[in-house]
């Protein structure tokens, strides 16, 4: 069979690549190794993970505000199963709508692992049955990440495990340690913190979240602590023993004394690697990094004509939303369009609750480079809305050029954030002023209304509700 492009994964890079090289007229093939499509995001990551959250967000909600709501239930209890089915549920959902996405758009699915013989063709290795091989003109790798380990740490899948196996707990642990204080770790635990179990993180930096804004990250810890998570930072972790119903982890502490923790769990979450096993990159030439990433140049083709990378295999961050804007990008640029990304505002999202989510520059870059700025900040205490929702964790931050007033960043931890910060993407892609987004008209009450009061307080200080 003779494809023009052949995408090698189905996440949402790959299966996004795919959709619009199909709707630019190129006949598209797909492999995906495993027996679904939609790779980790849609199968052990972003939409099982978020299923959790939020039905651990309404059991907290029924033990916790219910009753101040003047709602009376008796005291609720979780059924683990029944949420783990509904996750199943969720995901089988989106899978099926991959599916409906292929048919749809004419893209022929294999089922195998899909591998190089040269750079026009390919051979897919299925579980069973006998090997096929296909002709293609451009292949786009797009075979995402999987968890990162530590030597130390011996994961056996049942008390020591990965996010993958955290999303079907069979019990709620009475006391969870979790390795990592970064996006997917501190996103499980909260799940579990909210199902009663006392959550210990083991971080190996200073802060949680370190990628984004500190004000972020210090915000976030205070609200976990109240859901009984317990912060250990610069520790490092020097191994891990499962003894049958116990956990043991030992860490350094700052002062390198030697630490027991116990709980009945542990979650290692310090990162994802790429994956390019078996692909046989050798065979045609492509090179990776030293941390296994494959190189690509500013329009994320390898160093071999006709062959791209796009997502969690490349540099940058691993996002789901950034590997589909690589995957619409390569599609258009096969096809003799000139797109463009701009990966300073592609925003990052912690899915706890409260939400926390940023584009554009931190304050510890600005401070860095030397940049003339001015700080806005709304808390959402001051928020009518969030007073109605009772939800008065958190705060918008914005940060704005001294001189031209240009915004330059966003940082919100509060609720909807993941959603909020939009605005701040449209903005920034437009080079808005906070003066332009504070004489915007917002709808009240609503949350993105601290949007405007922070932008507000950017401009001369003039935030009204505070």
């Amino acid at each position: 069979m003779q494809y023009d492009v052949t995408v090698i994964g189905s996440g949402p890079g790959g299966y996004v690549a795919a959709i619009r090289c199909a709707q630019l007229g190129l006949k598209t093939a797909i492999i995906e190794k495993y027996s679904t499509l939609g790779g980790t995001c849609l199968n052990v990551g972003c939409i099982p993970s978020k299923a959790l959250l939020d039905s651990s967000e309404h059991f907290a909600n029924a033990l916790h505000t219910f009753k101040e709501h003047g709602i009376e239930i008796n005291v609720p209890t979780v059924n683990l199963g029944q949420m783990i089915k509904r996750k199943g549920e969720v995901v089988k959902a989106s899978v099926d709508g991959i599916n409906y996405l292929m048919r749809k758009n004419k893209i022929d699915v294999y089922q195998g692992m899909g591998s190089f013989i040269d750079k026009n063709t390919l051979k897919i290795t299925p579980e069973s049955g006998e090997e096929k091989t296909i002709q293609t003109g451009k292949v786009i790798i797009a075979t995402g990440s999987k968890p990162s380990t530590l030597p130390s740490v011996p994961v056996d899948k049942k008390r020591i495990i990965t996010s993958t196996e955290a999303l079907n707990m069979t019990e709620v642990p009475k006391n969870l340690i979790l390795i990592g204080g970064g996006v997917i770790g501190l996103e499980l635990g909260s799940v579990y913190a909210r199902l009663g179990a006392k959550v210990s993180v083991i971080e190996y930096t200073d802060t949680i979240i370190p990628t984004m804004d500190r004000a972020l990250g210090k915000e976030l810890q205070k609200v976990l602590t109240k859901i009984g998570f317990t912060f250990y930072f610069n520790h490092k972790v020097t191994g891990a023993v499962n003894s049958g119903n116990e956990v043991t982890v030992k860490a350094e502490d700052p002062s390198g004394n030697v630490i027991d923790f116990k709980g009945d769990y542990c979650i290692l979450a310090v990162g994802r690697k790429p994956y390019t096993d078996k692909l046989d990159l050798d065979k045609v030439g492509v090179k990776v990094d030293e941390r296994g990433k494959i190189v690509v140049n500013d329009h994320l083709e390898t160093a071999i004509p006709g062959i791209y990378a796009i997502g969690d295999v490349i540099k940058g961050a691993m996002l789901a939303h950034k590997a589909e804007e690589e995957g619409t990008y390569v599609a258009e640029t096969i096809a003799g369009q000139k797109p463009h990304i701009n990966y300073k505002l592609i925003p990052g999202v912690v899915y706890t609750w409260p939400e926390v989510a940023g584009v554009g520059s931190t304050e510890e870059e600005l401070k860095a480079e030397g940049k003339a700025y001015k700080v806005g900040s709304f808390p959402f205490k001051a928020s009518g809305r969030a007073r109605a929702s009772m939800d008065l964790d958190g705060f918008v931050k914005v940060l704005a050029d001294k001189n031209t007033d240009e915004i330059l960043g966003v940082h919100m931890i509060g609720p909807r954030a993941a959603d909020m910060i939009a605005e701040a993407v449209v903005a920034m892609e437009f080079r808005a002023s906070a003066e332009d987004i504070s004489r915007m008209s917002h709808a009240h009450p609503t949350y993105t209304e601290a949007m405007k009061e922070a932008c507000l307080a950017a401009t001369e200080n003039r935030a009204l509700h505070i």
